[in-house]
């Protein structure tokens, strides 16, 4: 099958042999250009290898174009003034997939597809994900954050166990997902868990999140002098063991 498909050099070239993966796009205009090329060469990934989760990526990058192109769309150009009818045809006709690729992935058994149908108000969706709990298929970090996103308002032990196990199933350079350190950090505090609290604070910071300065932060929970340099030792010792894919729980206690 492989041999059936040629190396394309560029997006245009792309387009002259399959016509249809560019049909209805604002192609030559330069809004949206870069999402554009991107939902192409996903298009050509998804004709090679029609999978799920190929399909899933065309889904996510058909709605990056439309959140562009729905700002386009409202431009009035100074010049081409057809341009903007061809700009408002690839919106309604980028709705249109959406519809079709959410119906084509509406019976899929990936975890990623069925959370993502969840989000999007599928009760049934909703029902499968939960009884994938405790299976290998979600022992993914963003996954175990899905699970805690059901659990924080049921169960907030629960929640704190699952956001751990999320940091404890990333490997080597992998890149962490902000929201488990900042859900940590803000549960960490509600159960009066304030020192940790103050370690995922200092974690946040050395990441670039937007959170709380951790001098405020060891100002409103009294820390001593001696406690933050003990803490900061701490929050060191797990930043380092995350970057290297050996984080442990008990490394925080």
């Amino acid at each position: 099958m492989s041999g059936c498909f040629e190396r394309h050099r560029t997006t245009d070239s792309l387009c002259e042999t399959y016509p249809a993966l560019c049909k209805e796009l604002n192609v030559n205009d330069g809004q949206c250009r870069i999402q554009r090329t991107t939902l192409i060469w996903q298009r050509y990934d998804v004709l090679k290898n029609p999978t799920d989760q190929e399909k899933f990526k065309e889904l996510k990058d058909t709605q990056k174009y439309i959140y562009c192109l729905e700002y386009a769309a409202r431009i009035e150009p100074t010049e081409l003034k057809e341009r903007k009818t061809i700009r408002m045809n690839a919106l309604y006709d980028s709705y249109n997939n959406i519809t079709r690729l959410n119906n084509e992935l509406a019976s899929s058994s990936d975890p990623e597809i069925i959370y993502y149908r969840w989000s999007q108000g599928d009760e049934l969706a909703q029902n499968q994900f939960l009884e994938l709990e405790g299976k290998p298929e979600l022992e993914t970090p963003d996954l175990q954050l899905a699970l805690a996103s059901y659990y924080i308002s049921k169960d907030k032990d629960k929640t704190y166990q699952l956001l751990h196990h999320a940091l404890s199933l990333y490997k080597k350079n992998e890149v962490v997902n902000q929201e488990i350190i900042k859900s940590l950090a803000t549960l960490s505090q509600q159960q009066e868990k304030l020192k940790e609290a103050y370690i995922w604070v200092l974690i946040a910071n050395d990441m670039n999140m937007p959170v709380t300065k951790s001098k405020k932060v060891a100002n409103l929970f009294l820390l001593t002098e001696d406690e933050q340099n003990r803490l900061n030792k701490k929050a060191t010792h797990i930043l380092e063991n995350l970057r290297n894919g050996s984080y442990k729980q008990n490394m925080v206690n």
